[in-house]
């Protein structure tokens, strides 16, 4: 089953929080038409800044296939193998930008398809805000207090750490 991370707009001036309506479920895996149309794909996507970079790539492998002299067949397989690439970070340089633009990753979501997706993840979104206290009620402040390890004499031959055996003994 394909996997989905979810990402929250930054809110809006008059609101305090991210509408729900607006989160963008990003499925992990291979994007197809990212693969075999990129240009058009991150046009599609909104992706400018990829676009421009793929752009940019495309032109140097051009220049570096005219310079070396390759041969069709390599130009043929290098420019599979960079389609390949970017058919498997599509959702990664999606995620990029949206992280770029001030979105927030809020979780991820396992389901058969987009629309499983966002029922399973809002569900669970919607249980978690429920057992939450109200906002207007600060948490209980709990002073957090760290055991600190305790040393008892000089280390001794015998002392072992980890999950070694003990010296001297067995195997």
């Amino acid at each position: 089953m394909p996997t989905y991370t979810v990402h929250a707009p930054p809110p809006r001036t008059e609101q305090t929080q991210s509408d729900p309506e607006r989160f963008v479920f990003v499925r992990d895996g291979f994007h197809f038409w990212a693969f075999a149309l990129a240009p058009l794909w991150f046009l599609l996507q909104r992706l400018w800044l990829v676009l421009l970079g793929y752009i940019v790539v495309s032109l140097l492998l051009g220049g570096l296939y005219y310079l070396t002299g390759t041969s069709g067949t390599l130009r043929f397989v290098g420019s599979l193998l960079f389609a390949i690439l970017i058919g498997m970070e599509a959702a990664s340089l999606k995620r990029w930008t949206l992280t770029r633009r001030g979105w927030r990753n809020v979780g991820f979501v396992v389901g058969d398809g987009e629309e499983n997706a966002e029922h399973r993840f809002f569900a669970e979104w919607t249980r978690r805000t429920s057992l939450a206290p109200p906002p207007s009620v600060p948490p209980p402040s709990v002073p957090q207090q760290y055991a600190m390890p305790v040393r008892r004499g000089a280390p001794s031959g015998t002392d072992v750490i980890g999950l070694f055996p003990e010296p001297g003994g067995g195997r």
